[in-house]
């Protein structure tokens, strides 16, 4: 299974504008900028669709984990916060922070603790977060 998106950016870093795509069209042309990155101006970022990507992973990972533990899940809410901080080798984020609140009646504390776990470490998008970057690169001139 394969999942495409697309960035193009056109213009400097800071004067520049770009758009993204999904196959899925979820996103179609949605526009980000040096503003919506850094500056806080309205609008999305790379970081931000990592935290959304992370959240809506890890709840699906926590439903798996919590089902194979004989827990039934009525509300799984996934806040995630991306810390993205200029170091000296350059912006880099740093942490991907995941709070949960999960509405799960009668359900056993320590299987409870042991499926979020689980779900942290087995998520596909928290071993994105580890994973190898491969790359093509090409220039069209």
């Amino acid at each position: 299974m394969q999942r495409k998106a697309t960035a193009v950016w056109e213009g400097g870093l800071k004067d520049g504008k770009g758009r993204l795509t999904t196959d899925s069209r979820v996103l179609a042309d949605t526009p980000y900028s040096f503003g919506t990155r850094f500056e806080g101006t309205p609008g999305t970022n790379p970081e931000e669709l990592i935290g959304a990507a992370h959240a809506g992973c890890f709840s699906m990972a926590l439903s798996l984990q919590l089902g194979e533990a004989g827990i039934r899940s009525e509300r799984i809410e996934t806040k995630c916060t991306i810390t993205f901080e200029k170091l000296d080798t350059g912006f880099t984020i740093t942490r991907s922070h995941l709070d949960v609140a999960v509405r799960a009646p009668g359900a056993d504390r320590a299987k409870f603790a042991q499926a979020a776990e689980n779900a942290k470490a087995g998520c596909p998008v928290s071993k994105v977060l580890r994973a190898e970057i491969s790359m093509d690169a090409r220039l069209d001139a």
